[in-house]
């Protein structure tokens, strides 16, 4: 029916033209943020899995480092260790030296100053030898590194390696008596360090394995978010072609639309 009152071609064409703009600024919104999913309303369910992965990935990835600072407290503690074990060492020929009988009690008294020394070296080793403020060589306590969830724990053992927890504190080169205990007593600390080295090795090959297997699973998580998440910019570069030819087609009748008036117009002159 040609009217003049209401334009119904014009309204049907407007409001196509208004779902066409409407799926146009959605596909630009997508492509130029990267994602499928910007708000809840594109895909609800889609967004609570996406949220959910990504705290996961982030738990993955926040574990990561925290393995990642642990093997450097690790190596912290191991160099502090190797330096002790060379010093024991150093004990121990001193000890051998001074155990022999070709030697005075003055070049003993030398050989055991030197001694004192090296021990007191340990004691000053063990206290200082600290990460981000923590002790690692002077207690048999141990540091819990937490990953992957709160449950997900490597603890490692700190050492005691002071002149007391070593022993060498009471040892002396004085005699050759004194010098031939401290060789026995030596080899006993030397095994405690040795076995504290050992652990950290062990730790730390461990933690090595574990920020590998957490950086894979994180890698895995952003795989999975992605397909979820991220826009298919084949399928979305489709869309927004189709939209924008809508949109245009939509412009034109809503012309026209609006020029089926003018003909009723004609009628009345």
């Amino acid at each position: 029916m040609l009217a003049i009152k209401n334009n119904i071609m014009a309204a049907n064409a407007a409001r196509n033209l208004s779902q066409s703009y409407d799926a146009l600024a959605k596909s630009v919104e997508r492509l130029s943020s990267g994602l499928r999913i910007i708000t809840a309303k594109d895909d609800a369910a889609g967004l609570a899995v996406r949220e959910l992965m990504r705290a996961d990935i982030g738990v993955l990835q926040q574990g990561a480092r925290n393995a990642q600072d642990a093997v450097s407290l690790i190596q912290t503690a191991e160099g502090g260790t190797q330096t002790i074990d060379n010093l024991l060492n150093r004990m121990k020929q001193l000890a051998e030296q001074a155990a022999t009988g070709t030697y005075t009690s003055d070049q003993r008294t030398i050989m055991s100053s030197e001694f004192k020394e090296l021990s007191a070296e340990i004691g000053r080793i063990a206290t200082s030898a600290k990460f981000n403020g923590t002790t690692l060589l002077d207690s048999s306590a141990s540091v819990s590194i937490v990953f992957g969830g709160a449950t997900d724990t490597i603890t490692i053992t700190k050492q005691k390696l002071t002149e007391a927890g070593l022993g060498t504190n009471v040892l002396g080169l004085s005699t050759a008596a004194s010098a031939s205990a401290a060789l026995t007593a030596l080899d006993t600390a030397l095994g405690t360090v040795n076995t504290g080295r050992a652990h950290f090795g062990a730790k730390m090959n461990r933690l090595q394995s574990t920020v590998e297997v957490l950086n894979i699973q994180a890698e895995n998580l952003m795989t999975a978010e992605s397909r979820i998440s991220d826009v298919d910019v084949a399928t979305e570069m489709s869309a927004m072609t189709r939209n924008q030819v809508l949109a245009q087609a939509g412009i034109a009748m809503l012309a026209q639309a609006n020029a089926m008036p003018q003909m009723a117009l004609t009628l009345l002159r």
